[in-house]
């Protein structure tokens, strides 16, 4: 398995794309805008407390107040408010915390009305960005992410991911870890410190020490609300959470933006530094490695599957509906049992890519095909489940419906990456949209395969004329890829009655070809 990640950088975005053998896998958006993203910490202040929802709204400087509920400020809420008056005045110039007096915890079932009021100070982070009409989500709980353990402040909780399954290596991380945490903070050991040496995760450690120092550093002068400190950026932000040995390539069209990540990498993977490399080429990068057109077929409304199988989906305010379609795929050789668990198993690694693609979050439902053995249905979300150990967002899924439904609830932090794949209609009517060429393409290529191998002697394809000029255009052109795949010439012939959309296989005797 080859992991590669392709920076595509410009003067307000940085884009990143994550092959896995080639195929998009990840797709994220840096905006230089972006001032409230996940794990930034702010100085805030509260607005007003809601005791029907037991949370309160918070000004962090965004135009929508923060939403802030009880369980999110942690037990150590009346101790961190002493610590951020105490600093604020300047009587608190030791940030250890090591000879700090705690005060005592809130209860869990409290009312938020009880600790907090309006117009009181809070150091808050953002834990979800603001989407759609609502604010940012924000936590009183204040981490900081290293590349392999998180700093949790006010606490004393030595915890390690579920993922390390090793007894022996568990008790080894936490023996290390306990013995160069400082009194008075937590850490949680991350999946990626498995095998690490005290010393990396000393340097770790230390490195997020100076986070917090900074923090408090920041807290008399700054006004409120202000940020007072913002997570790294995007690029090294991502590598932090998924860089490991299969990565086997980095390129980035910028060079400083390239050079950056190379220190970045030096600095967590020596080894790897050489992986990362600066693009410099007249063909734009995600052009270059496909990206571009995975992009466009990858994010509209039909997602096409191997064999002629499909999937919609359809987002709605409150839920993402997925709905499986065998579509013309045919196999006289099986029955519908078997046809539909083999269409659900590759809609279901379709679905997990999907998720991560487009960043999917809250509540999805998925509608498969039907299958009446039990056997079956108990794969289908074994499978799924697989597919989706390498997704980092928090998710659940729920075992199939007595009607065939699959739910999944996946963590939403930000908002759904959502790309635009439709383009104007060129017959002009009335400022209608129509999917991009290439999406089509997609469509006649597997079509074309499919009558290929029914063994046609002679093809012909009627399209409307841009999307044959579309087809015809370059060197080597998208018919003469089809040639040297499958030996054959295929005639293209533009009609223009066609509608954008409309097109036709004829054999040698001019009759359309059904699938």
């Amino acid at each position: 398995m080859n992991k590669e990640l392709i920076i595509r950088s410009s003067s307000d975005n940085v884009d990143f794309a994550l092959l896995k053998d080639g195929k998009l896998i990840e797709f994220q958006k840096d905006k230089e805008n972006n001032k409230f993203s996940v794990g930034d910490v702010f100085l805030a202040k509260v607005r007003k407390s809601i005791p029907g929802l037991n949370a309160a709204f918070v000004n962090v400087g965004y135009h929508k107040d923060a939403f802030l509920h009880y369980h999110d400020l942690g037990p150590k809420l009346p101790s961190l408010l002493k610590f951020i008056k105490s600093v604020s005045t300047g009587k608190q110039k030791n940030f250890s915390l090591k000879d700090f007096s705690y005060e005592k915890d809130i209860h869990k079932d409290g009312k938020i009305d009880k600790v907090i009021h309006p117009n009181q100070t809070l150091l808050v982070q953002i834990v979800k960005e603001p989407i759609s009409s609502k604010g940012p989500r924000i936590s009183s709980e204040i981490s900081f992410a290293g590349r392999y353990l998180v700093l949790v402040p006010f606490s004393d909780r030595i915890s390690i991911s579920q993922k390390i399954e090793s007894r022996a290596e568990k008790e080894r991380l936490k023996r290390l870890v306990k013995s160069i945490t400082p009194k008075g903070f937590g850490v949680i050991i991350r999946t990626v410190a498995k095998g690490k040496k005290v010393a990396e995760l000393d340097k770790d450690l230390q490195n997020l020490y100076s986070k917090w120092e900074t923090v408090c550093k920041s807290i008399p002068k700054a006004h409120q609300p202000s940020k007072i400190l913002g997570e790294m950026n995007k690029a090294s932000s991502i590598l932090r959470d998924i860089f490991n040995d299969s990565f086997t390539k980095i390129t980035v069209d910028d060079k400083d933006l390239c050079e950056k990540i190379k220190d970045y990498v030096f600095e967590i993977a020596p080894h790897k530094e050489s992986i990362v490399k600066h693009y410099n080429s007249k063909t734009p990068i995600f052009e270059k490695y496909g990206i571009e057109r995975q992009i466009k077929t990858s994010f509209g409304k039909t997602v096409s599957l191997p064999k002629g199988a499909y999937l919609i989906v359809e987002h709605t305010e409150a839920l993402h509906v997925v709905d499986v379609n065998s579509g013309n795929r045919t196999s006289k050789e099986k029955n519908q049992e078997d046809t539909a668990i083999e269409v659900n198993l590759v809609a279901a690694t379709e679905l997990a890519r999907q998720f991560r693609l487009r960043d999917m979050g809250g509540i999805i439902v998925v509608d498969f095909i039907d299958m009446n053995s039990a056997e079956n249905r108990k794969k289908l979300f074994n499978h799924l489940r697989d597919e989706m150990k390498d997704d980092r967002a928090k998710h659940k899924i729920l075992p199939p419906s007595k009607f065939g439904l699959i739910q999944i609830t996946r963590q939403r932090v930000r908002p759904e990456m959502n790309i635009k794949t439709k383009e104007a209609n060129p017959n002009g009517t009335n400022g209608a949209e129509v999917e991009a060429p290439i999406v089509l393409i997609e469509k006649i290529n597997f079509q074309l395969d499919q009558i290929i191998k029914k063994g046609h002697k002679s093809v012909t394809l009627n399209t409307h004329p841009f999307i044959a000029a579309f087809i015809t255009k370059g060197f080597p052109s998208i018919r003469l890829k089809w040639y040297f795949k499958h030996k054959k010439w295929v005639k293209i012939m533009p009609r223009d009655a066609y509608t954008y959309l409309e097109y036709r296989f004829k054999n040698d005797n001019g009759k359309t070809i059904k699938l």
